[in-house]
């Protein structure tokens, strides 16, 4: 018997991520709304590293992370000079034209500063509250209950972040003794999750009850095992509807962060959970903190959920391309279309869709630069020094010489100028 299989009358199954049935939360500041969970795209989110209490600096570094894609910018709310500093931040960015909502996150004292400090309160989109962390005994319940109750006032969106480093201590050993009396106890990274899960939902439970729209609740129950966090995910989206925010905590640096980070939440993200995620990447030394936006946006893009940059495609290189030329030329061509975003977003709308093909010789480099919006096919080890370029899938001239990568960006912007530039005056003409 043959192992191959005789061709279906039916075609293959297009691969793309579930639907997403969430609800959404509204994240507003003066007269700006963003949308989380529900229909509104899967937002990307990041955190600073800055001293909170320098305002200029740390309203530089969220104009950075905002410049480089990040939708919702969260900073560290831990002292009252921290929480002081928050409206000044606000009113920088709103100097500068950075439309981003900024997210306080609050460990311990957090009921002190929104209340001690008002405008901070209210200078922040949204709140992120850690269960685990806001207090013991009774006191715990009052202080949760207190920062609740600003956010229903002021109308702002919280996110419930659970996280296995703080857990509540006293719901876990709570839990635990539970798990002991069973007939065949569970696993106590089991107990663990389960725990996790709990001490979420009962407290975006008792916000409801205290007078916060559930629509503006979000959820995060975060982990640092790649299968933990994929296990914790798919339990919580089974019992809630609530938006919810993805992200792999302590995930480490450099590739091993990108790896367990990109493999955690797109397995999710595929399967139509999670509605914000953020990379948690400790950056390498001299590395910007703007990588772990890159990352997260990249994620996004390869899954096919959104467009945020046009896409490079390349080869890896092999014998037939010893000259590093091509590799060169697509590094160049990045970097280039990744600088020239923030202001290509308004000024050629559907530019982030476009595909770009820089390719190292003749086995693949026509056929994937015909696939691609613009592509380039540089000569291999051996092959005539000549570089044909394809537009719209048709072969529209060749280069040659020294200048090729020179010749070639000019050409791209010309490309984008010629084909998005006039989708927008159009756009404009028809709706003018």
């Amino acid at each position: 018997m043959s192992a191959i299989s005789s061709s279906g009358d039916t075609p293959i199954a297009l691969a793309g991520a579930a639907p997403r049935r969430s609800r959404q939360a509204r994240v507003a500041w003066g007269g700006q709304v963003l949308t989380v969970g529900g229909d509104a795209p899967v937002r990307v989110q990041s955190m600073t590293n800055t001293d909170t209490v320098d305002a200029i600096g740390t309203a530089i570094q969220v104009k950075e992370l905002a410049q480089a894609g990040s939708e919702l910018v969260r900073i560290t709310v831990n002292t009252p000079e921290a929480a002081a500093a928050v409206p000044h931040i606000r009113e920088q960015l709103d100097r500068m034209g950075v439309l981003v909502p900024l997210v306080g996150d609050f460990h311990y004292n957090g009921h002190r500063l929104l209340t001690d400090f008002p405008d901070c309160a209210q200078a922040l989109s949204k709140y992120r509250i850690n269960p685990g962390n806001v207090g013991k005994g009774d006191k715990k319940d009052r202080q949760f209950a207190q920062m609740i109750e600003i956010a229903a006032r002021l109308d702002k969106a919280v996110r419930i972040g659970v996280n296995w480093g703080s857990l509540d201590q006293e719901l876990l050993a709570r839990m635990m003794d539970d798990n002991a009396r069973r007939a065949t106890p569970w696993d106590p990274r089991q107990v663990m999750m389960e725990a996790l899960i709990e001490s979420a939902l009962t407290s975006a439970t008792e916000a409801a009850r205290l007078g916060l729209s559930p629509d503006q609740i979000i959820i995060s129950c975060k982990v640092s095992g790649v299968q933990d966090l994929i296990a914790v995910y798919r339990e919580l989206a089974r019992r809630c509807d609530y938006a919810l925010h993805l992200g792999l905590t302590e995930a480490g640096m450099g590739t091993k962060g990108t790896v367990a980070s990109s493999v955690a939440l797109s397995v999710l993200l595929q399967e139509g959970i999670g509605d914000t995620i953020r990379v948690s990447l400790t950056p390498q030394p001299g590395e910007a903190r703007t990588q772990e936006v890159v990352v997260a946006s990249e994620i996004l893009q390869a899954l096919g959920l959104r467009n945020f940059n046009p896409s490079v495609t390349a080869c890896p290189g092999c014998g037939r391309t010893t000259s590093t030329t091509f590799q060169e030329l697509a590094k160049q061509i990045d970097d280039f279309l990744r600088q020239q975003m923030p202001v290509w977003k308004s000024k050629y709308p559907g530019v982030e869709s476009m595909k770009v093909a820089v390719m190292g010789c003749i086995v693949n480099g026509p056929g994937e630069s015909k696939h691609a919006d613009i592509g380039i096919s540089l000569p291999g080890t051996g092959e005539a020094p000549a570089a044909p370029v394809y537009i719209d899938g048709e072969k529209a001239l060749t280069l040659r010489g020294e200048h090729i990568a020179h010749e070639f960006q000019a050409l791209v912007e010309s490309y984008i100028e010629r084909r998005y530039g006039h989708d927008a005056a159009a756009g404009e003409a028809r709706h003018g």
